[in-house]
């Protein structure tokens, strides 16, 4: 649901800001007023294409900014373009300079257009005069339709995605014989390589070890035989002046006990150096400076790390690299037997495909019939007699698969006799294109209503209806006034409106004022009280001045209304 929209030097609007809230939210004032301008702030929010003529004169740049509740789409949305939630709500916020560069800013982190295109199914669908945005495309029709006769594509998802999963595979397999053998020749390559050099894991780091004491031979020999001459076997050596100084404390001790304790830590001190001249000696009498074994680890880290360049930081890694190699090789070397067992995994998957979409698309036909018997009913009650139908055209080509099943739905109307019936999205005039997308909202609204499926199909949280009523007026108009509040208990609707008999079923009224203020010309945004609202439907109806019948009429149209 949209929230708030504000605007600050947008073309005629110096600030404004307008607060909605759920059910029916209209916007009336005079002619010229900027009624449609808001709509525009919001189309731009939603993607629509910027000027630099939008930014008010004087300005230096225009901003329009709103609030939405948070969907779980949108959050998604947010998620994959790598933009922060903050919070149940999404701000948006858009910037236009003057020299025709602008920004973007979601939750107040910069972001782009397509993020906000990408936004724009799941927060709002604007239906705006220029209708440059919101098009009413075939993917919207599809979903209205399933939405309508609670129709679910997940089963036809499932099938797709297994039978786009083996034909993925079996291209692989199947591609440019020259490619193959040239990959075939690589991954031989790469085999042999790494077999030839047979790595384990943690080879390098032991080698490097060993290489360290081979290269350090006589300086090792060196230490080890002096530390053990220190220690153990010089005249003048830790372990015998231990030994004798321990002899002195044991004498001490026959006379004083206190030099008990002393006399055995020295005799373990003796054991200690004992025990290290021993290993010190130990290690030196096992050193060989043996320049062939040297070498010979060279040699070997050197082809290690040959293998560490090309395929791994780790030899770790270069071993898994070469399992990885080794299984394709097995597959492709067995590739007639797997192609074999693919092509039948194939023709099983795309049975299961073709059975699932004939059904989706047999459930769409029966489902299109309903719907455009009730829209071109509901269209007829809006001041438009129209034959309406609904074209589902299965393209049963594999190109044309997709996880939605394989169907074209393309909406089609006749304005006037004698007309053929054409596509949607070539009505000429906007309020036609408005009142036929209203009675087709309300149409599928009611059919979901009844059946109580849950929402699944993807609807815009907010409706929005530029002049829904051009061309239109006495029971036509209070008919558009009823649908709208219809369609407005399922979702948050918004429209700008000229007639009374719509601006009666509003929940939150908006007036649109454009007054003259210091020399400039100024358009305000004002939620109407009950007595505000009375007085300014009897101005709808009677024109600038307002009089006590027209009081009285608005009265009973707002008391009518609910």
């Amino acid at each position: 649901m949209l929230l708030e929209l504000r605007a600050e030097n947008y073309a005629v609007i110096d600030h404004a800001i307008a607060v909605f809230g759920p059910g029916l939210n209209l916007l009336t004032g005079e002619t010229g007023a900027g009624k449609s301008i808001l709509v525009d702030a919001l189309a731009l929010l939603m993607g629509d294409k910027a000027s630099s003529d939008m930014v008010r004169h004087g300005a230096d740049k225009a901003v329009v900014a709103c609030v939405f509740e948070g969907t779980a789409g949108a959050e998604a949305t947010l998620e994959a373009n790598g933009i922060d939630s903050e919070g149940p709500e999404i701000i948006l916020r858009r910037e236009i300079l003057s020299n025709g560069k602008g920004r973007v800013f979601i939750n107040n982190q910069p972001a782009t257009v397509t993020v906000l295109r990408q936004l724009a199914p799941e927060l709002a669908l604007v239906h705006a005069q220029s209708e440059t945005l919101g098009a009413f495309d075939q993917a919207q029709q599809r979903g209205l339709l399933d939405r309508f006769g609670n129709i679910f594509t997940e089963n036809v998802a499932a099938v797709y995605a297994q039978w786009r999963a083996v034909q993925q595979k079996l291209d692989d397999l199947e591609r440019d014989e020259q490619d193959r053998l040239r990959v075939v020749d690589l991954w031989s390559f790469q085999r042999k390589e790494i077999e030839g050099v047979n790595p384990s894991v943690g080879e390098d780091e032991a080698l490097e070890t060993e290489r360290r004491v081979l290269s350090n031979a006589e300086k090792l020999y060196a230490a080890a035989m002096s530390a053990h001459e220190l220690l153990y076997e010089g005249t003048s050596s830790a372990e015998t002046a231990l030994r004798a100084a321990q002899k002195q404390i044991e004498e001490l001790a026959h006379y004083d006990p206190q030099f008990q304790e002393p006399a055995q830590q020295l005799a373990s001190a003796r054991a200690a150096v004992e025990d290290v001249s021993a290993t010190v000696r130990d290690y030196a009498e096992n050193i060989q400076a043996s320049p062939e074994r040297l070498a010979e680890i060279e040699d070997r880290l050197a082809a290690l790390d040959r293998l560490k360049r090309k395929y791994g930081s780790t030899l770790a890694d270069v071993v898994a690299y070469g399992e990885e190699v080794a299984a394709k090789l097995s597959e492709i070397e067995n590739r007639d037997e797997i192609l074999k067992t693919l092509r039948v995994d194939l023709k099983t998957a795309a049975d299961a495909y073709r059975k699932a979409a004939q059904s989706l698309s047999a459930e769409r036909t029966a489902t299109a019939r309903k719907l455009e018997k009730l829209a071109e009913s509901q269209i007829s009650d809006l001041a438009m007699k129209v034959r309406f139908a609904i074209a589902v055209t299965a393209n049963e080509a594999p190109e044309h698969w997709t996880t939605h099943g394989w169907d074209t739905v393309e909406y089609r109307i006749a304005t006037n006799a004698g007309e053929p019936l054409k596509p949607l999205a070539e009505i000429a005039s906007g309020g036609e294109m408005s009142r036929v997308l209203l009675a087709l909202k309300v149409s599928v609204e009611e059919g979901a209503a009844k059946t109580q499926a849950k929402k699944k199909t993807q609807v815009p949280r907010t409706l929005v209806f530029d002049e829904i009523d051009i061309g239109i007026g006495g029971r036509a108009a209070e008919a558009v006034g009823q649908k709208l509040k219809a369609l407005s208990r399922a979702q948050q609707v918004l429209c700008v409106t000229h007639l009374p008999q719509i601006a009666a079923f509003a929940d939150q009224h908006f007036l649109i004022e454009k007054k003259e203020h210091s020399g400039r010309t100024k358009t305000s945004v004002r939620l109407l009280e009950d007595a505000d609202r009375t007085d300014e439907i009897a101005r709808m109806l009677s024109g600038a001045t307002v009089t006590d019948t027209s009081l009285k009429h608005a009265e009973q149209m707002i008391k009518a209304s609910r």
